[in-house]
């Protein structure tokens, strides 16, 4: 064969080779991106053209989809204020919650379908969507659901944990919103409710529960206590309290609440346990400050979930929750309090209620419990999956014990004789409102405290008000 024609034909034969080479990389390991991509329209043009499969819950279809005109689907929402924040919305421009984070299980496009219909992928049938079970209870989140938007606040959230696996019992948010409003297949009405959504200012669209960060108030000592217990003290430690502290280099003092006066908080030292029940601010501004100081309240905050975003289903994350690191004593006492540049979501502040009563490991939330195909075949089970280690089980054990005090004999002691075990409040001023952030964390019931909870209410008043949201959910969920 000629030198050169031999040449050519085997530059032919690579270029062949790597054309197809590109194809099947790109039809059989980049479809599904390019199908998915923002600037892909066509994903839009036959999307209510399949009938999804349910999102289901403790035996209830939350969402579904029904036949109509035009050979396309609506999806319908049930009770869709109180649940929205955990099945999202899908609607012909977009889609959120779980509508998003298992989409391709629900409109059978997933490749872990094929298996489960094998006859309709083999004669070309279009796979039906499968079915994704969530980890909530509905009681308990129309429980949760009705007393925050019962309670008068501006804006609520509610987060109920299982600490020993890390699966959402509970997951609320107000204000709400109607999904059925936006998953209309009326274009010009689900436009012009998602403009009106997204122009109110509580943005009800918005989970609070997950993607809103707010200051934690006292909650956050919880955080605070653990860092001097892993630094080793003890729940009986005599820990510095005082009226007033000031830290160094700052040109205010932070002072303890005005109620305080001539309890426990004003004496100069008293038991770590006793400040915690109490809520000596003057005790954990000077931790945050000076000893253990700033460093190792940051390191234990990171320990419990802070400084990222944790992941609760595919492609649906929390906000970050944060605590400052910062050379700065007033900001760290500050930040130590609850208050400052320190910030959290509901469902960090249950996690680290629950890490008490998991021995000191946090375990990562999770949404959804299982996925099944139309045939009702398990496609994938979620395992519980620990997040880190916060304190040593010991550790942990005094941590509880602190918590326990806060009913027993704290700042939460109306919450004597409901299924609130133990917990701590929390009440964060917002600078120039007239309502502050009430928060409770906890955890219960008394007989078997595996359930842990965060509720978080705006509205005038102390975080002790937002307990009994807290009792009502453990009760519904041990119904």
């Amino acid at each position: 064969m000629d030198k050169s024609l031999r040449r050519t034909w085997v530059v032919t034969l690579v270029m062949v080779l790597a054309l197809m080479a590109n194809v099947t990389y790109v039809q059989g390991f980049r479809a599904q991106a390019l199908r998915d991509d923002p600037l892909n329209a066509r994903q839009y043009a036959d999307r209510m053209t399949l009938a999804r499969g349910p999102i289901v819950a403790g035996g209830e279809r939350l969402a579904w989809s029904e036949p109509a005109a035009g050979k396309r689907y609506q999806r319908r929402y049930r009770q869709s204020e109180i649940f929205a924040p955990v099945t999202g919305y899908f609607s012909l421009f977009s889609q959120s919650g779980l509508e998003s984070a298992e989409n391709h299980i629900l409109d059978g496009t997933d490749a872990r379908l094929a298996a489960t219909n094998l006859v309709d992928k083999i004669l070309g049938r279009k796979v039906a969507g499968g079915t994704v079970e969530a980890t909530i209870v509905p009681d308990a989140q129309r429980t949760a659901y009705n007393a925050l938007a019962g309670s008068g606040s501006r804006r609520a959230a509610a987060v109920a944990l299982d600490a020993k696996t890390g699966e959402i019992l509970v997951m609320a948010s107000t204000p709400s919103y109607d999904v059925n409003s936006v998953a209309t297949l009326d274009s010009k009405r689900a436009d012009a409710a998602f403009r009106r959504l997204n122009a109110e200012r509580l943005k009800p669209m918005l989970n609070k529960a997950l993607s809103e960060v707010f200051p934690p108030g006292s909650t956050f000592k919880t955080v605070v206590a653990a860092s001097a217990l892993a630094a080793g003290d003890t729940e009986r430690t005599q820990v510095r309290a005082g009226r007033s502290y000031r830290p160094p280099g700052a040109g205010q003092a932070i002072n303890n609440d005005a109620g305080d006066i001539g309890g426990q908080c004003d004496l100069p030292a008293i038991p770590l346990i006793d400040s915690y029940a109490q809520s000596c601010n003057t005790t954990f501004a000077y931790m945050g400050a000076q000893t253990p100081g700033n460093a190792a309240v940051a390191a234990q905050a990171e320990k419990y979930g802070f400084a990222r975003r944790v992941e609760i289903a595919r492609g649906v994350s929390s906000a970050p929750s944060s605590f400052p690191r910062t050379d700065q004593p007033s900001l760290s006492a500050l930040g130590s309090i609850g208050q400052g540049s320190t910030v959290a979501t509901p469902l960090q502040m249950a996690m680290v209620a629950a890490a008490s009563v998991n021995g000191g490991e946090v375990m990562n939330p999770y949404l959804v419990g299982k996925v099944r195909g139309a045939d009702g075949s398990v496609v994938e089970e979620t395992r519980p999956r620990r997040l880190g280690r916060a304190l040593t089980g010991e550790q942990a054990g005094q941590l509880k014990e602190m918590m326990e005090a806060v009913v027993r004999s704290g700042t939460g002691k109306s919450l004597q004789g409901t299924s609130v075990l133990g917990g701590k409040t929390g009440t964060a001023d917002v600078e120039g409102a007239a309502y502050n952030d009430r928060w409770f964390i906890g955890f219960g019931p008394r007989s078997d405290p595996r359930y842990a909870v965060a509720v978080m209410t705006e509205a005038s008043g102390y975080g002790i008000e937002s307990g009994p949201i807290a009792a009502d959910i453990i009760d519904a969920l041990g119904r």
